[in-house]
């Protein structure tokens, strides 16, 4: 019973240890960016209440994305790292952005072949992985996966704030077309995106073909 109840207690400290919080803190933003983006509609609401859940929207997607460098920073300073977290840090991620694209095509924001590109990639390198650490290949982010998330979380949170805002600079005021610039930064993380997802392929077949040809040698 005493062994049982140490299980159970490791277990719930393990689920919920800071690091895990902030991911599980990542999943509940989920249905708050969700509503706040349908909120952000100006065609089924007033303008300003439409203005002011883009910028909620905006800074909540901020705040959830930023959880996602906190999370797995905490876990290895704090020698936390866990399965749950291994597990379920990616798949926050995946579950925040797909939310993100699926809506802002609802809303018109955002082309429907460009959200189409962006998951089908991501369905294909999260399969690679599993085949990948199936058969015992580590496959390690590259630079060009990097620029992919920085570029598309920034793009995200343009798209989410949506209207243009005039901004004083001092000497100018100028508006800022927050729609513009995060579908750009959207495109560009798209070429990174397919070159990311080059690398890893290339990065598979080698270490793959490598290991037959280690297998075949061994036996001749």
């Amino acid at each position: 019973m005493a062994k049982k109840n140490a299980k159970k207690s490791a277990l719930r400290e393990e689920l919920f240890n800071l690091p895990n919080s902030l991911t599980m803190g990542r999943v509940a933003a989920i249905p708050v960016v969700f509503w706040l983006m349908e909120q952000s509609d100006p065609l089924t609401h007033g303008g300003w209440h439409a203005r002011w859940a883009a910028f909620w929207t905006a800074l909540i997607f901020f705040l959830a994305s930023v959880t996602d460098f906190l999370d797995g920073w905490l876990a290895r300073r704090l020698d936390l790292q866990s399965m749950f977290g291994r597990f379920m840090d990616p798949l926050a991620d995946k579950l925040l952005v797909t939310t993100a694209l699926v809506e802002l095509v609802r809303l018109d924001r955002t082309p429907a072949w460009l959200v189409a590109l962006l998951l089908s990639r991501e369905i294909a390198i999260t399969g690679l992985r599993a085949i990948a650490t199936e058969a015992g290949i580590e496959l390690p982010s590259d630079r060009f996966g990097k620029w992919k998330t920085a570029l598309q979380m920034t793009g995200l949170g343009g798209l989410l704030l949506h209207f243009p805002i005039a901004t004083n600079f001092g000497v100018f005021t100028a508006v800022i077309d927050y729609h513009r610039i995060g579908l750009a930064l959207l495109l560009l993380s798209m070429v990174f995106s397919l070159l990311s997802a080059g690398g890893y392929m290339g990065n598979f077949m080698r270490e793959a073909v490598g290991r037959k040809k280690s297998s075949k040698g061994s036996r001749g």
